[in-house]
């Protein structure tokens, strides 16, 4: 029986969104400004990296090719493809993780997000105060649109001296709450989040997000591990949950298992960072069954690159997880299938700190499958449909699968 390995570079798009403009977003391309500006040198850090972007495994794939789909650009003349590529739109409401990932798992998000404008305050009197009241805190700090990192040199200090827990959101429907983790406590700070998301859901905010720290001052304060989401269930069931139903497993490596409220989530494997969450994935694939779905996310791309519009690191990172592909590509055996894809852009060369509205690449192979292009694809459910035809699941109610294209006899 086959088995199916899911890999999500977080932010990774490849431009080309057809209602980008509606998003304030036309033009941008994560990945085609990266190679820009890595092509000038401005994606040189001494120490770091230096040169032209160097992904020889995804391209052999055909990464380029994708991009190509994805813009416009013409197609590369180099040698063919070696696995399957294509590129997809997406059609949730948002370009958040949440609407990224449900839909790359079949359900598209067609309802919109609450937000929260860009004020100080701004969060509404009566969340902040129902949150104050209910977890007995003496105050709350931020009640702002901020960067993580910004946010906690700039208020840490104040929070580990009086106790208020940073309170702060972004452009996606979020509420993100930053304690120290032994000033504060850890599951305090957790018990606080799990408070903050019953209030939130009358507010329809799509996730609440522990983001403990640790450090002695404002110098040294640094994010940990530990960070914890509190998502809303995705409205239908995905293919998570057509796999559990159907008695197979999933092992959701990194935020998966948050991502889905905990959802068709069999095992839960979270790591610190992208290599160590290779690691975990790499181990997965190892214990993996037959019919069992390996479903991972690599989440520094966002985060800590994307969010800071940090060219070099992005870049850096790229090449590190490329380096890595050989090690996914030998572990796969007759019958499986490994396909690369992104939950939203991220561009690192774009104005403010969030999201981009872009395609996302769909790069992969496996043993016997032909190196085909499966086009653009009217939506990431696609994805997943066709995740879900190659494990021998039913079609669900969205997207239409490209597995029978990647037939090498068909």
């Amino acid at each position: 029986m086959a088995r199916a390995f899911l890999f999500v570079l977080d932010s990774f798009g490849i431009g080309g969104a057809p209602d980008a403009a509606q998003f304030g977003d036309a033009g941008s391309d994560t990945y085609g400004h990266i190679q820009e500006r890595c092509a000038n040198g401005a994606g040189d850090k001494p120490g770091l990296r230096s040169g032209p972007l160097d992904l020889p495994n995804m391209r052999k794939l055909g990464l380029d090719h994708a991009a190509a789909l994805a813009t416009g650009r013409p197609k590369p003349q180099d040698n063919a493809p070696a696995g399957f590529y294509g590129a997809a739109s997406e059609v949730s409401s948002g370009k958040d993780t949440p609407s990224g990932h449900w839909e790359i798992a079949g359900v598209p998000v067609t309802f919109d997000w609450g937000y929260f404008p860009n004020t100080v305050p701004t969060f509404p009197a009566e969340l902040t105060d129902a949150a104050i009241k209910r977890c007995d805190l003496p105050g709350i700090l931020g009640n702002c649109h901020a960067s993580g990192t910004e946010i906690i040199e700039r208020l840490g200090e104040e929070h580990v001296a009086t106790g208020k827990p940073i309170f702060y959101t972004s452009a996606d429907s979020v509420i993100q709450i930053a304690a120290h983790e032994t000033a504060f406590g850890l599951d305090r700070l957790y018990d606080v989040c799990e408070a903050v998301r019953k209030i939130a859901n009358d507010y329809n905010i799509g996730r609440v997000i522990a983001r403990p720290f640790l450090g002695e001052s404002a110098a040294d304060f640094a994010r940990t591990s530990n960070r914890r989401d509190y998502s809303v269930p995705p409205p239908e069931p995905t293919i998570l949950d057509r796999q559990i139903e159907a008695g197979r497993r999933v092992f959701g490596i990194g935020k998966i298992g948050d991502i889905f409220a905990h959802r068709g989530v069999s095992e839960v494997r979270k790591a610190p960072d992208n290599m160590a969450m290779f690691d975990a994935a790499l181990g997965a694939m190892d214990d993996a069954a037959d019919g069992d779905l390996v479903f991972a996310n690599f989440v520094d791309f966002d985060s800590l690159y994307g969010h800071r519009r940090d060219v070099p690191g992005y870049a850096a990172a790229l090449e590190a997880f490329d380096r890595r592909i050989p090690e996914a590509l030998d572990k796969l055996r007759d019958g499986d299938l490994l396909l690369l894809t992104a939950d939203h852009g991220n561009d690192p060369t774009w104005h403010g700190s969030d999201h981009t509205r872009e395609r996302v690449p769909i790069i992969g192979t496996g043993p016997g499958l032909a190196s085909v292009s499966v086009g653009v694809r009217d939506t990431f459910a696609d994805i997943g449909e066709s995740i879900a035809a190659h494990l021998g699941l039913a079609p669900g109610p969205h997207g239409h699968s490209f597995r029978d294209l990647l037939d090498r006899n068909a």
